[in-house]
Parts: structure tokens; sequence; C-alpha cells
């Protein structure tokens, strides 16, 4: 069973023989080395690249577990550039080679050398990869499935959606059948891959003090958060005492690794950020529902972390919007209140609104989910997301009303 990935492969397709390294990042068991070794290669094959022109290495490999010493690499590579033709080069594991970075600096100086490679441990992983190429390098970061790319391999769409809120789309789990058997495999993968990279890569003592912090996370999606209000939360709770300070370093170690994002707050009126609180939000809804052990079925959060998600997986930057009003009480005394969008999704200079409203039974919640959206005091488009099944609609203000489904597989709804 294939599952194409054409949204990736057309990215690195365009940036065939740019002079960079293309680097494949995004967390682990995302789908990478199937992207770059199998959609790929393909490509290149079917695109009259001759076999002998792509040289292949997995680090992982015992058979390759030589060439992880530069020293043997370096030469290796330079020994198949037979011609001027050009040759693409392949690197899964590229951490394992010694020295990776000064070595694929080097190989950048051979014209004819075009470079892909990806990693899949957490040392690799860092969102602060890309820095250690001076410049030199081309990120391509890959999410987990797309729900459209999940219904590739499904036929029921709101049967499909109900896995994807509850499993996730990490390909090893979508592939396997049995619920048993993805929940089994989400374990694993949360404690054995993703948790100890993380304990390793930044010497946690507390492994503890981690796990409750992606518990309280977990819980949380979707509200306001920082760590002062955290370290409180662990102080009530599992009566421990946990500096802000500890909490920010940990929620930085689950950024770094691609294990959740932050969404900031913005000042839609006063055009500028707000600090903190923020909001977090998980990449993977399989790994968010094993932590709370499939607890927590709140359809309204659940949901609005599957639209951040496919928000950023398309190209944009999402942040919760504030939108600030003004009235006078009824002794005549002005007041402030704060209204809030659920997403602002910015992409250079696009910008568009998109609140997450689960359903919309009457016209009082219609007024509650609009009124953000039509005080924000400007033009930008602006679409409120349900689960209606549905055909769109808009508004009288011109608000554009569209079912969630429809949403998530429509590749042009935020054009």
């Amino acid at each position: 069973m294939i599952i194409r990935r054409d949204y990736y492969l057309g990215k690195l397709i365009r940036k065939k023989n740019n002079g960079l390294v293309k680097i494949i990042t995004g967390m682990r068991r995302s789908g990478k080395s199937f992207l770059l070794f199998n959609l790929f290669k393909t490509h290149l094959l079917e695109s009259g690249i001759e076999k002998n022109h792509i040289i292949e290495v997995a680090f992982d490999d015992y058979a390759n577990k030589e060439l992880r010493n530069p020293d043997a690499f370096y030469p290796m590579v330079k020994e198949q550039l037979s011609d001027i033709k050009n040759y693409y080069l392949l690197l899964d594991e590229v951490q394992l080679l010694g020295d990776f970075e000064a070595v694929l600096n080097g190989l950048l100086r051979i014209s004819n050398l075009d470079i892909y490679v990806t990693g899949s441990n957490a040392n690799f992983l860092s969102k602060d990869i890309i820095t250690e190429f001076r410049g030199r390098g081309d990120e391509i970061h890959i999410f987990p499935f797309s729900f459209s790319e999940l219904m590739q391999v499904r036929k029921d769409r709101s049967a499909a959606f109900r896995e994807y809120c509850t499993f996730g789309g990490l390909p090893p789990v979508v592939l396997l059948d049995s619920k048993d058997d993805k929940r089994s495999l989400l374990g694993s993968l949360y404690l054995e891959t993703y948790v100890q990279d993380i304990i390793n890569r930044n010497s946690i003592r507390n492994d503890d003090e981690l796990k409750d912090l992606i518990s309280i996370l977990s819980s949380e999606i979707g509200s306001l958060a920082n760590p002062q209000r955290i370290a409180d939360t662990f102080k009530s709770v599992n009566h421990a005492n946990i500096s802000p300070n500890t909490i920010s370093k940990y929620i930085g170690f689950l950024e770094d690794s691609f294990i959740i994002s932050e969404a900031q707050r913005y000042d839609v009126k006063g055009r500028k950020y707000i600090g903190t609180p923020k909001k977090y939000y998980f990449t993977d809804m399989g790994i968010r529902n094993h932590i709370i052990n499939y607890r927590q079925d709140e359809p309204t959060h659940i949901m609005e972390n599957v639209i951040y998600n496919e928000i950023l997986a398309r190209g944009y930057n999402p942040d919760v919007g504030v939108v600030e009003i003004q009235k006078r009480e009824g002794n005549g005394k002005p007041s402030r209140s704060q209204l809030e969008i659920d997403f602002i999704c910015n992409k250079a200079s696009e910008r568009i609104y998109i609140q997450s409203a689960w359903m919309i039974p009457d016209k009082q919640k219609l007024e509650q989910e609009t009124r953000p959206l039509r005080m924000s005091g400007d033009s930008f488009k602006k679409i409120i997301l349900v689960q209606n099944g549905q055909d769109p609609w808009y508004t009288e203000d011109g608000i554009l009303v569209m079912d969630v489904i429809d949403f998530l597989m429509d590749s042009k709804a935020l054009d």
C-alpha cells in the first residue's frame, strides 16, 4: 500500500540542483525516508536519471557501518563520480556519519552533485539543524499524513475523520488495520522513541517530570498556558515543585523534536504580539491521545488541533487572534474585553482568519462565532469550520462557513 505525498515530492523536485543540501526534517516515523528513497528516487529514475547516478547510503544499515567513518565515506562518493552528468546523493540517518556537517559542506563544492539527507534521532531532528550548514541548507519539513493523504486508502470520509482524530497520521500507524495494534504501536513510539530521544539528547535526570508535563499539555490542547500556570498545576495536582524555568526548558525540548508546536497570541487591532500565555498543539493526535489513554474525547479541542496542523502543513504560520473591544457598562464607565479568533493564518503578505466551531445549531451560536471576525476591522478572508456535512455557504457579512472535512480535502481552501 503506497500513499502518495505529492505536496512534499513537489517541493523536492522544485529544489533539485539548487546548490544546497536538501534537509528533510520532521518528527520520527513521519515518512521522511520513504519520501526520499522511494518516492523521490522513483521520480529521478522516471525523469531519465541513470541508476548509477543515484548514490544511496542508509547509515543505519549494518552493511554500511564502515561508511560512518568520513574517511571511508568521502572517497567512496568521489570514486562514483565518473562523468560530468548530475549525480544525486541520498543519505538516510545521516547523523550516524562522523562530522556529517563538515563532510556535507565539503561535498557541496562538487558542482554536479546534488545532496539530500534525512535523519531520525533527536540530535538531527532539532529545529535548529538548518544552522549547522551555515546558510547552505534547504529544509523540507514533513508532517505525518494529512487527512487528504489518509483518504487515498479510505472510502468513508466520516469514519476516516474519526479514525484520524483518534489515531493520527503517523504512516506506520495508519497502515495497521487493528485498533489494538494501532494503540500498541503508538505506545511503543511514544515511550521508546520520542520520550527516550528527548531524555538522551538533553541528559534529563527526572524523566517523570517530563512525562507529567507532556500529560498536562496533552490535556490542555487549545487552552492558554504558560510556565507559571503549569508550575502551579504541578504543585496543586501532582504535589510537586518544579520551576517555571525548568518547564520552559522542557517545552523547548518538545518543540525541538517536533512533538508539539506553539501558537502565539496576536493583537489584531494593535498589530503586535502578546508575550504569554500561548497555546500548544500536538503534531500527531494519535500520540496525544495515547498520552492521556484516550480518556478525553472532546471533539472541539481535537478538531482545533487537527485544523492547526493542517494550516502548518500548508505552509502558513498560525497565530491566535485577540480582538480587543471597548464598551460602556450600565454605570457609564468604559470597559474593555477580548474576543478570540482561533487562528490567524499568515504566509508572507497573505492573511486568513479561521474559527473552529464544531457545530452552529442556532443564530446565537452563529453570532458568537462571527463576532470576533466581524470586529477585526479588516477585509481579509474569513472562514468558520464546522462538522455538519453541509455544503459551504456565506453569512450576510461574507464569512465562509464550510465543513471541516471539505476544508481538509480541498488544498485550495485557503487560496
